[in-house]
């Protein structure tokens, strides 16, 4: 099992720039697979970002694209969302996910996919 902790959320004017940390225990964290999900009040949870158990292979959300980057240190145990170019429309609450894999390259894209999940850091965008 691994246990995912949250880290790096705040207020951040539009334009803005933030960096979200997600540790995660346990000595098995390379065997993960880890994604960014946000939820917004009254919205379903939404895919941000993924990235594979190696860290080689990574994919967006169409309206993060170009503006979020995940990255992932293994030896660490911790990965990254760093955020630039804020916008309102990016306020939530942002999780962690993991999920175990075999593969070096898979992603995981929905919510349902992932078996651990951290408690959430709030991103507020303000104009």
């Amino acid at each position: 099992q691994v246990q995912l902790v949250e880290s790096g959320g705040g207020l951040v004017q539009a334009g803005g720039s933030l960096r979200l940390s997600c540790a995660a225990s346990g000595r098995t964290f390379s065997s993960y697979a880890m994604g960014w999900f946000r939820q917004a009040p009254g919205k379903e949870r939404e895919f941000v970002a993924a990235i594979s158990r190696s860290g080689y292979t990574t994919d967006y959300a169409d309206s993060v694209r170009g503006r979020f980057t995940i990255s992932r240190d293994n030896a660490k145990n911790t990965v990254f969302l760093q955020m630039n170019g804020l916008k309102p429309e990016d306020t939530g609450v942002y999780f962690c996910a993991a999920q175990w894999t075999l593969s070096s390259g898979t992603l995981y894209y929905g919510p349902l996919e992932y078996n651990y999940w951290g408690q959430g850091t709030q991103v507020t965008v303000s104009l």
